[in-house]
């Protein structure tokens, strides 16, 4: 069983309401009985609930890396509130005593063991789960059906942009909004997205020429899909194999969801991988209509900036599983990487916490980039390709933080290079605010962790600081 601690615990949990409702059934004193395995490998207990009979509830780990939660509850969520009470009820030291492991679960365990085994009988002979057959009749009519999206998308991009934004009234929005739907029938799920996030553009900024800037960026972005798209799609459907792309993100555009098994089948995995979180926020996305939990973490190897990121439809949000952030190290059995650039999508199945240790400060250290031209170079390519992400984040090395006489706060590398920080618009909320408050000492010799966009309207490429990393401690200023 793996070291458990409160931030684990919580990381386990579905949602915020889950955890504190986890923690009130232990403060209550719910718990009729708490009773842990021979082995420890398995905790359970019986809860009180709303009826004559308590529930029964357990987590089994018998794989450390997965565990596995059961209770007789009608709850939809999970892990449930009483699943989570035994782990919290454990982790605060309450007494948990030795008794046989109950036979329903032992049942349970007995039918996952012989799966497990035939799976390694599979492996061994050979023979692993085959991977599952493509119907490509049914695909080439959805790759000509996107084919057509794209036509239609591209006839309304010609005519805004040939009209010009400033002939645009409530009739044309409304157009628009007609052509959202429509991209649904053409599966163009990715495109719909960013045609609604255009039509939400055009009554967002209050400064109407600022709105129109970003606006006809979109316009271009959609252009530059469109023809990107094309040729793409073209190509797919002339492949004898019609495989996806999985070195850009031009499916993800198009509104494929990678399945782990596809990216398994590209190689775009990593083992036995170690990710420490730096940053972690929630927003409301309207253009995707979802709930979004982002979460940037460093892989300790290579020290790469990743990003994990979990969608939650309006719909379907009280159901999902809410992400939070993560305070320990991460170890990961199996990473899987998304197509992409900087800050690729990663995706983890599996993972075991442990305490962060001095030598993880010390790789933070020697992996943040030490020299602010080379990472500006690099942030300018990747913003120069439209289907890019124009937010990328970045670890700097700081040998200060100071303030000018403007009163605007200045990361300084080694060679006297400045860069200056400020709050940027995409971000839910501003942290240059919270630098006053953090000790003098802190701002000396750090690690920073930064995110980028280009400012059009002003013609600028400003940072904003994420979190700030020195000697064996992490400051988050994003939350």
């Amino acid at each position: 069983m793996p070291e458990l601690t409160s931030s684990y615990v919580d990381s386990l949990a579905p949602n915020a309401a889950a955890i504190k409702n986890g923690q009130g059934l232990v403060r209550k004193k719910s718990f009729l009985q708490l009773h842990t395995s021979e082995n420890g490998e398995l905790l359970f207990g019986q809860c009180a609930g709303s009826g004559k009979t308590p529930y029964e509830c357990s987590v089994d780990f018998i794989t450390p890396e997965s565990p596995v939660f059961r209770c007789t509850c009608p709850s939809r969520q999970f892990p449930c509130k009483h699943a989570l009470g035994l782990l919290y009820a454990y982790v605060e030291g309450q007494a948990f005593t030795p008794a046989p492991v109950p036979e329903d679960v032992a049942s349970k365990r007995e039918k996952v063991e012989k799966r497990e085994e035939n799976k390694a009988k599979q492996a061994a002979e050979g023979t692993e789960s085959k991977p599952k057959k493509v119907n490509k009749s049914a695909l080439k009519k959805k790759i000509g059906a996107q084919l057509e999206g794209l036509d239609l998308l591209e006839k309304l991009v010609l005519s805004l942009i040939r009209g010009g934004l400033s002939t645009i009234d409530s009739k044309t929005v409304k157009t628009v909004q007609e052509h959202v739907k429509q991209l649904g029938n053409y599966y163009l799920s990715g495109a719909q997205t960013q045609l609604r996030h255009f039509a939400l553009l055009l009554g967002k900024a209050e400064d109407r020429e600022e709105g129109y800037t970003y606006a006809m960026e979109q316009l271009t972005r959609l252009h530059a899909f469109i023809r990107k798209g094309r040729v793409y799609l073209t190509a797919r459907a002339e492949d004898p194999e019609l495989a996806l792309d999985h070195e850009s993100t031009i499916d993800e555009w198009l509104g494929h969801a990678w399945q782990l098994s596809e990216l398994r089948e590209y190689g775009l995995v990593k083992e036995n991988v170690e990710l420490l979180q730096l940053a972690f926020y929630s927003y409301d996305d309207p253009a995707r209509q979802e709930f979004v939990d982002l979460g940037y973490w460093l892989e300790t190897a290579g020290g790469e900036i990743h990003r994990t990121v979990n969608y939650r439809p309006y719909k379907a949000a009280k159901l999902m599983r809410e992400e939070d952030s993560f305070f320990e190290l991460a170890r990961i059995p199996l990473l899987y990487t998304y197509p992409g650039d900087m800050n690729v999508r990663v995706r983890y199945e599996e993972m075991t916490p442990r305490a962060i240790s001095d030598a993880d400060f010390d790789k933070v250290s020697a992996k943040a980039s030490r020299s602010y031209a080379e990472t500006l170079k690099k942030v300018k390519n990747q913003l120069k390709n439209p289907l890019s992400d124009k937010t990328p984040v970045v670890l700097l090395h700081a040998a200060s933080v100071g303030v000018t006489e403007g009163g605007q706060y200045v990361i300084t590398d080694e060679t006297g290079t400045g860069l200056v920080l400020e709050d940027i618009p995409s971000l839910p909320q501003g942290t240059l605010e919270l630098l006053p408050f953090l000790p003098a000492t802190t701002l000396k010799d750090c690690c920073i962790l930064v995110m980028f966009e280009h400012l059009l309207d002003q013609g600028r490429l400003i940072a904003q600081p994420l979190t700030l990393i020195q000697g064996g401690s992490i400051t988050r200023l994003l939350y």
